[in-house]
């Protein structure tokens, strides 16, 4: 979602409500994760001292199978995010959000935002103890005299 925040770079005070989602068919894009959900965008856009802020929440559903069991799992996220918004700058700086033509994509910043807060180990429980490596079974589920046998 494009949003024009000419307006917002002119009037100290001004300020912009979003409430949207991204839908599945923008969701395929991002390889590597099952979106269970679309992604809720609530947030809103300010000027504040003449400071463009923008601050938004996104929460969604994943699918995942578990890093140690293979288990499928859905789990539920939500993040907060913080931006500062410019409409230039002069060198390379990965603090600020830089609106091209005034203009910025909600949905290229939510998509970088929450890539960089996913974890990079599905579990599907903190304590998984995942699958014996000798005979396969699952040891959240039962326990096997593999490993005890080989001592």
């Amino acid at each position: 979602m494009k949003i024009n925040l000419k307006q917002l770079f002119n009037i100290v005070g001004e300020s912009k409500d979003i409430c949207y989602s991204i839908g599945e068919d923008e969701l395929s894009a991002i390889h590597g994760y099952s979106f269970a959900s679309s992604v809720n965008f609530k947030g809103r856009v300010f000027n504040r001292a003449g400071v463009v802020y923008l601050e938004y929440n996104v929460n969604f559903t994943l699918s995942a199978s578990c890093d140690r069991c293979l288990k499928e799992f859905e789990t539920e996220y939500s993040f907060d995010f913080s931006h500062i918004v410019v409409s230039t700058i002069n060198n390379d700086n990965d603090e600020y959000i830089v609106a091209d033509g005034e203009c910025i994509e909600l949905n290229e910043i939510a998509f970088t935002d929450l890539l960089l807060q996913l974890p990079s180990k599905n579990l599907c429980k903190e304590d998984c103890k995942g699958l014996c490596m000798v005979c396969g079974c699952d040891l959240n589920e039962s326990e096997c005299n593999c490993l005890n046998s080989e001592l």
